[in-house]
């Protein structure tokens, strides 16, 4: 297989493991439930974390007995062995969607989550080891970090933030919450853009998300609309902002946040449809040579070699209902569909639980939510032996 081709403006040097090649995952690929026994939703948070622990022991997932999904356990499961154990239990979610948004942090030391507790959110992290629990701010909901670090991004409810309109760090060792960015500062920077979009409307920092080193941040802008939380008409949410947290300056706007996603080089990201996008100025580069994915949310390996997404199968020859995962090399030549199912059903929820494929650390499994049964079910596929790196296998285009 070619080599991917180094972009000007982004790729640093990835190592990567001798022989390792997207040809991997041509033939030999095992795709499993993560749970088949259990009678309940275990779901994925979403496609910017992983649910498997950087030393690959665990899985992190959300389970629920209730038909919508909206109330249930944050667990792990031992990889090995496929037991589990409960971190913490009666936990309220804003839709089946993100779950709890949980998460690994701390190296895997931690896990970090938010739940609905006496009608005010909290930030909640529970020792893995010990099982103790802390809750860290309230008024408050989680977005993503990264699990190598201590420090996650929160902001207040995106339909009544209140005083946290502000982008706020959080350090889950500590507890401290640092100030990092205002919304008054983003309007400032981008007044014309804001007007168009949101006018004279009230505007809060909504969904950062940390780039790989936890240097920059990507988010979006919110403005209550007045409806009820678990609802379409709770905010209105737009535009796709990057800011540089190290040198305290801003790096582009535009007028669509889209599904976007990290480069392990933490400068450039992908997003829909099949593009990547140069954090320092916004410019993006298109990915020749792919199909449109319709419903795609977009992510790259750790090992910066591979993509992942979730499509709709219809414009592949797919029934209506139909999804499925698909792997494929950044310059756009190769791509495979690893599996297909049925996502119509699943939790009950008034947002659904989408696919959201996120790789391992090792960039050598896939892990998926299936909504074909009563239950959403988290699966994983997992990439074949590593072939010699003479190999000339390819991909299939499917």
């Amino acid at each position: 297989m070619n080599r991917l081709p180094l972009l000007a403006w982004c790729f640093l040097p990835v190592a990567l493991a001798a022989g390792d090649s997207p040809s991997n995952w041509t033939e030999g690929v095992k795709v499993s439930a993560i749970a088949p026994e259990a009678q309940h939703h275990s779901i994925h948070s979403y496609f910017n974390t992983s649910p498997e622990s950087p030393d690959g022991r665990w899985i992190l997932l959300y389970a629920s007995t209730t038909l919508d999904g909206h109330n249930g356990e944050v667990r792990i499961r031992e990889r090995a062995t496929g037991q589990e154990r409960v971190l913490a239990r009666n936990v309220t979610t804003e839709d089946a969607h993100r779950a709890a948004c949980q998460q690994w942090i701390s190296g895997g030391r931690r896990v970090v989550f938010h739940d609905l507790r006496g009608g005010r959110w909290v930030i909640v992290s529970v020792d893995v080891a010990t099982a103790k629990e802390r809750v860290l701010t309230s008024g408050r909901m989680l977005s993503w970090g990264q699990p190598g670090g201590d420090i996650v991004p929160i902001y207040g409810p995106h339909w009544a933030p209140g005083e946290n309109r502000d982008l706020e760090l959080l350090n889950v060792e500590t507890g401290a919450i640092r100030k990092v960015l205002t919304a008054d500062a983003v309007r400032a920077k981008y007044a014309e853009p804001i007007q168009q979009r949101f006018g004279d409307r009230p505007i809060s920092i909504f969904f950062p998300i940390l780039s790989p080193n936890g240097k920059r941040v990507i988010f979006k802008l919110a403005t209550p609309a007045g409806g009820d939380f678990r609802s379409k008409s709770a905010s209105d949410r737009e535009m796709l902002i990057g800011y540089d947290l190290e040198d305290s300056r801003f790096l582009f706007c535009r007028a669509k946040w889209g599904h976007p996603a990290w480069h392990p080089n933490s400068k450039t990201l992908i997003n829909v449809p099949n593009v990547l996008i140069d954090s320092d100025t916004g410019a993006e580069r298109a990915i020749a040579g792919l199909p449109k994915f319709p419903g795609s949310h977009p992510c790259i390996s750790p090992d910066g070699r591979l993509f992942a997404t979730d499509t709709q199968l219809e414009p592949f020859g797919g029934k209506k209902g139909e999804w499925g995962v698909v792997v494929g090399d950044l310059d756009g030549k190769e791509y495979r569909i690893l599996h297909r199912f049925g996502n119509a059903h699943g939790a009950a929820s008034w947002r659904v639980s989408h696919p959201h494929p996120s790789f391992s650390a090792d960039s050598r499994r896939v892990y998926f939510n299936v909504s074909a049964g009563q239950w959403t079910e988290l699966h994983v596929a997992a990439a074949a032996a590593q072939k010699p790196a003479a190999s000339t296998s390819r991909l299939a285009k499917l």
